[in-house]
């Protein structure tokens, strides 16, 4: 272009008025065509590739569209049976519902590679969204037509615009019979202004969708809504191609790690500059240390849901590599001669921790195979390498305990039940948050907190929110639906067991976000959880009998015939403060009749506890054990001693 080419020259005889030479003599001219080369590398692009992120809040939409674009894509065969949902391939990820990991594919749509990612759209797990920003060139923000911009989509929105990355606005579920369109393009136009985005970025484009349906369109009345996903494909295109130095020296940001039982370690990023080549040696590092080594033994692109093999890989493509045991999430894949690492992947730190340690309560070793501290020390650093926001530390009060931290508590205890069905048993204490000290001051972690309640329980929601230091930010009614949005600002440690508690007085009608907001003064001590424990009084096997004498003082959490031990939490007490009771004990055999014959025993039925659960319900007293076939609540050992010495 004529004025890019002026401006070049310009900048050139600027460096050499600065170095001193003359900048109209012939020494200059061959340093001006130099300089203008230099300014076109720069600026190359690689027309034939996307790199797209699909970020979004949870529950919006994000793998169901990807899934409308795999089947539009001629991904699978005529025969082939198509699973929902089909990059959620983790079974955590289909249990819950939500996407826990980032996940690579590839299309290709009028003769350009588009690189998909799909990414979570919960809260505690913004770490994955953060290290996938760095190898992608444009975002498809996927909003609800009906629920509009929430705190995540904030969340994954201002990371990409951190980082200069142009978005387009999906507004998905047009099909709905509530979809409030114009109300939704508002809402985000406003939160593009809130997150000081650029005008280059404010004016974004706009696809309308069904991706339930596979439909999708390009006008807000969606009239024009056809039976493919051309219209998103296009938009896509529309997006900025990557930017590469195709002369620089190798670099790639390593975002993402994956692990093959025969291939080993698997480092996965976007190729910056340079090139991979099979069998090539390369160099890792980050900035200011020291360089290692490794050889190149096979080279991957992402092919459809799968990956192939590949002898060459160039700028501007996301690879994956074998061969390189020893590399990290954060490092640079460099050029061992003339290394230049990229900055690393910054990501927030964590608001909650827990203990994990080896399982000491009497039913220990009965049920896993991973019982050491050593074993659970190794699993932990393996977590590490993948795992960017989670944080591991040795505890001070005892050798085979660890301290997690991570950005939530569906965070980890996502881990502890990934480690539980790999054969682990451990003892999981109580979470708490992480305090800072700010200007001298305690602070501790704050969440903001959106529910959406029928509006009879609007108060009972406010009471509780009020009882946990919760500061209210806006209240509004919507008389279509007879449905109240309350938001509140809550502390962290508010936050924990919220969840189970808004249910229960809602009727499991309630509908809760949360997200990170900012670390605070400390608001002061919290209530403590109302009622007590029934706990068990000796351990034996649980009988009908000793249910339906134990069932009149509180609510069960076990069921007739397993086994338990002394002191296990089997239930909630119905006033505050622990009792004990007997739920082993069997019926009185006489000689006049048999057991039983003169009444039948009615139990209620348990309560069902999950882990999620558990670790909500417990306190700094009591502990979860995890094993793969249970999951128990007790006190801690020892917990006795420690309450007789108070007493005295």
């Amino acid at each position: 272009r004529p004025g890019l080419q002026m401006m070049m020259k310009t900048c050139a005889l600027a460096l050499l008025a600065l170095g001193g030479v003359d900048a109209f003599s012939p020494l200059a001219r061959p340093r001006i065509a130099r300089t203008q080369g230099t300014l076109k590398m720069a600026m190359e692009e690689r027309s034939d590739i996307r790199n797209i992120a699909i970020i979004a809040h949870v529950d919006h939409g994000k793998t169901t569209l990807v899934d409308a674009m795999l089947q539009n894509s001629d991904v699978y065969r005529e025969n082939e049976e198509v699973k929902e949902r089909v990059m959620d391939s983790n079974d955590q990820e289909r249990e819950r519902g939500i996407t826990i990991l980032a996940k690579n594919t590839a299309v290709e749509y009028k003769g350009t590679k588009i690189n998909i990612v799909d990414t979570p759209g919960h809260a505690d797990f913004g770490g994955e969204v953060e290290r996938i920003m760095n190898m992608v060139d444009g975002v498809m923000l996927v909003v609800d037509s009906v629920e509009g911009p929430k705190p995540q989509t904030r969340f994954v929105l201002k990371k990409a615009l951190e980082r200069g990355i142009q978005a387009v606005l999906v507004i998905n579920k047009v099909d709905r019979p509530s979809a409030r369109v114009d109300y939704v393009m508002d809402k985000t136009f406003d939160l593009f202004c809130e997150l000081d985005a650029t005008d280059e970025q404010t004016d974004f484009q706009t696809v309308y969708t069904s991706a339930i349906n596979g439909e999708s369109g390009l006008e807000a009345d969606c009239s024009d809504l056809t039976k493919n996903m051309n219209a998103v494909f296009d938009k896509m295109l529309e997006l900025p191609p990557p930017k590469i130095a195709v002369d620089e020296p190798l670099q790639m940001l390593v975002a993402n790690i994956d692990f093959d039982d025969f291939k080993g370690k698997l480092s996965i990023g976007r190729v910056a500059s340079g090139s991979l080549k099979v069998g090539q040696t390369v160099g890792f590092t980050r900035p200011g240390e020291k360089v290692e080594t490794g050889k190149v033994s096979e080279l991957f692109v992402f092919d459809k849901l799968g990956r192939k093999n590949v002898d060459v890989a160039e700028a501007g493509e996301i690879v994956m590599i074998a061969g390189l045991p020893d590399v990290q999430i954060g490092q640079t894949i460099v050029d061992k001669e003339n290394p230049k690492p990229l900055p690393p992947i910054a990501v927030e730190e964590p608001t909650v921790r827990i203990t994990l340690g080896v399982n000491k309560s009497p039913m220990a070793g009965r049920e896993g195979k991973k019982l050491t501290s050593r074993m659970i020390r190794e699993r932990l650093m393996k977590e590490l390498d993948r795992n960017v926001a989670l944080q591991v530390e040795d505890s001070e009060e005892s050798a085979d305990t660890f301290i997690v931290s991570g950005r939530g508590q569906l965070h980890l205890t996502v881990l502890i039940e990934t480690m539980r069905r790999e054969g682990f048993e451990m003892m999981v204490g109580a979470p708490t948050v992480i305090f800072k000290e700010i200007d001298g001051a305690r602070c501790e972690p704050w969440e903001m907190i959106e529910c959406t309640v029928p509006d009879e329980y609007t108060g009972s929601v406010v009471d509780m929110m009020a009882r946990r230091k919760g500061e209210l930010v806006d209240m509004a009614a919507n008389p279509a639906d007879s449905m109240t949005a309350i938001k509140y600002l809550l502390p962290t440690r508010g936050v924990l067991g919220l969840r189970n508690a808004l249910l229960t007085a809602t009727r499991g009608t309630v509908i809760i976000d949360s997200n990170f907001d900012s670390y605070k003064p400390f608001a002061g001590e919290l209530e403590t959880r109302e009622k007590g424990s029934l706990l068990a009084y000796e351990s034996g096997t649980v009988t009908p009998f000793g249910i339906m004498g134990a069932q009149d003082r509180g609510q069960m959490f076990i069921p007739p015939r397993i086994e338990i031990y002394s002191n296990m939490i089997i239930g909630i007490h119905q006033r505050p403060g622990d009792l004990k009771v007997n739920v082993c004990k069997a019926k009185a055999l006489t000689n006049m009749r048999s057991s039983g014959a003169d009444e039948k025993s009615t139990c209620v039925p348990h309560i069902e506890m999950s882990l999620d659960a558990c670790v909500e319900y417990i306190n700094a007293e009591e502990v979860v054990e995890v094993t793969p076939t249970s999951i128990r609540m007790g006190k801690k050992p020892g917990w006795d001693a420690k309450r007789n010495q108070r007493a005295k």
